[in-house]
């Protein structure tokens, strides 16, 4: 799994049917610092994010595919939670 920050979203004519529906949002991981660490990927929302919110991705196919109720589905990564904080071991700060 990967915590990522929504960057943007996409919006499809055209796709495959069994992904009719479904809310398909550009991501980008990020490090501890909150920086962005890779180039954004495509990820299909299960927990109702949005731009600029900070989300848990998982990009184990079977895991997304489960997430968003589509089994059996081209579907390799998908946002299963918007996340809150993050808390370090030792991080006084919060």
């Amino acid at each position: 799994m990967l915590i990522c920050r929504v960057v943007g979203q996409v919006v499809s004519t055209a796709q495959h049917p069994s992904h009719g529906g479904l809310k398909l949002l550009l991501v980008a991981p990020l490090d501890l610092e909150d920086k962005e660490t890779a180039v954004p990927f495509l990820a299909a929302d299960s927990a109702d994010a949005g731009l600029g919110d900070r989300v848990l991705v998982t990009s184990d196919g079977w895991a997304a595919m489960t997430a968003v109720g589509r089994p059996h589905s081209p579907i390799d990564a998908a946002i299963i939670a918007v996340v809150d904080t993050v808390h370090l071991a030792g991080d006084d700060a919060g």
